[in-house]
């Protein structure tokens, strides 16, 4: 009998229990050794021997940390070994309503041969996005994964067509495989910041309706590769509008993606803690949709300019092809690579994220897009024209980190405002590289306020995140890779 062995046998919260009572053990050998060193100093304090018994104490307390965080973690991997298996389940399902109802119902169940994501970080604990699942253990109701993410539906919401008619948005939630049945439940977040539940669906994991056929299988190939996707943030490229004939094109654009990517912090500093991958699939026709053009043209990933009637909102509703195409690779993120020299892109936080090839300011777009995308960073704009109709309750606090109501701007950045910076901050050129709260952002002029007067998710002029931004992407980076 093995310890490997007994350890199988206990229950998730049975061996968090151990693990936490070996830790609790070392900390109190060592408060017990830290405070009969001190002791010694007190009645002896001019011993060498006291003396050197405290600096060794004090010399070998980051290894007693060190220790609890590598318990800890090895508890986390063997959780997720527990419960998952190192593919991913995913769930389709279609989400329709109006500008003010919502309603859910199930697809389908697909394996998909890839998990890209963590083996650690399991449970979100950021609270981004307009819409969260949770995934329960059927036998014991303990919680085994969650994840926040947002999706196009929301945003129709706020546009006039909304108030006219009901639509239907296909949409996809994926998970790692788990080995046991579980309780998949998807919540909604409501105008004033709450998640309410509103589907649940019971995975019968053994069940023969769940699909295994790959249904766009094409070849991909490795862009940049530094590590094991579970500890990486996973990147896979899709290709958009490039003909069979432009598949090299295609792959000398992603080494450029690749490229463009790392010239701004902080992904400068996080190079190593990327993998990207792209996937081979030319459409039959170059381009994307410009319907205000009257340009259709036939591509893998349907996409369109003038999404929701904004030119420049570059977006597919196409979800399934999207899913299936991503499906030949493990992937934390998909980035839309769009064969075009329009202007235009876009991106949905934990969902996809869209930027044309060949603009001027492509390298920007893919940037900022990705802010989106990934960090779930807010648009910082407010005075340029969008569809969107009232897109922000500025009774509270807004969920994306780079933009705040000040109704708990603890809770934001203010750990970055200097002393004596005036919040609100005036946009005047005392202020120009100052870290403050300026008004103006998230598509509001009155009540919505930014961390600096300018920054890549607020125009081009610049070439750098703010300092907010920055924190916020860095936070992100480090939960997908530690």
């Amino acid at each position: 009998m093995t310890i490997d062995n007994e350890l199988q046998k206990l229950t998730g919260s049975d061996f968090f229990s151990l693990v936490v009572s070996i830790v609790f053990v070392f900390a109190f050998a060592f408060a017990f050794a830290f405070a009969s060193a001190y002791c010694l100093l007190i009645v002896f304090p001019d011993s060498d021997f006291s003396c050197t018994f405290v600096d060794s104490i004090e010399n070998n307390m980051k290894h007693i940390f060190l220790l609890a965080l590598l318990l800890s973690t090895i508890t986390v991997q063997a959780q997720f070994g527990k419960f998952f298996e190192n593919k991913s389940l995913r769930m389709d399902y279609y989400h329709s309503g109006t500008d003010t109802t919502e309603f859910y119902t199930f697809d389908e169940l697909i394996q998909e041969p890839y998990w890209g994501g963590s083996h650690v970080n399991m449970i979100d604990t950021l609270n981004y996005g307009d819409y969260y699942v949770k995934v329960f253990n059927v036998s014991n109701d303990s919680l085994l994964y969650s994840r926040g993410y947002s999706t196009l539906f929301r945003e129709w919401q706020t546009i006039a067509e909304a108030k006219k008619t009901s639509r239907t948005f296909s949409e996809t939630i994926l998970i790692p495989y788990p080995k046991e049945n579980v309780r998949i439940e998807l919540y909604s977040r409501d105008w004033n910041g709450i998640f309410h539940k509103k589907f649940a669906y019971v995975v019968d994991t053994g069940s023969y309706f769940i699909k295994q056929d790959h249904r766009l299988v094409y070849p991909s190939f490795n862009v940049k590769i530094t590590g094991d996707p579970a500890k990486k943030v996973d990147i896979v490229i899709l290709p958009e509008g490039y003909t069979q004939a432009q598949m090299g094109e295609f792959i000398n654009d992603c080494r450029k993606f690749v490229k463009d990517f790392f010239t701004v912090a902080p992904y400068t500093n996080n190079e190593d803690k990327f993998n990207f991958r792209a996937i081979l699939a030319p459409s039959e026709e170059s381009g994307s949709d410009i319907p205000a053009k009257g340009i259709w043209v036939n591509t893998i990933l349907n996409t369109s300019y003038y999404t929701f009637d904004s030119e420049r909102y570059l977006m597919t509703m196409d979800d399934k092809s999207v899913r299936d195409l991503a499906a030949n690779a493990p992937y934390d993120q998909i980035y839309i690579l769009v064969n075009s020299p329009k202007y235009g892109g876009g991106a949905i936080y934990n969902d996809y994220n869209v930027a044309v090839n060949s603009n001027k300011a492509s390298a920007k777009i893919l940037i900022h897009e990705f802010g989106h995308g990934f960090a779930g960073l807010a648009d910082e704009y407010y005075n340029d024209s969008t569809t969107y109709g009232t897109f922000y309750n500025l009774n509270i606090e807004p969920w994306e980190p780079n933009i705040t109501t000040l109704k708990n701007f603890g809770g934001k950045w203010k750990h970055l405002v200097k002393p004596g910076t005036p919040v609100p901050t005036p946009a005047t050129k005392e202020y120009i590289s100052t870290v403050g709260a300026f008004e103006g952002g998230g598509y509001e002029p009155k009540g919505m306020y930014r961390a600096t007067q300018d920054c890549l998710m607020k125009t081009f002029n610049g070439d750098i995140f703010c300092p907010a931004c920055q924190e916020a992407i860095q936070r992100m980076i480090d939960f997908y890779t530690k």
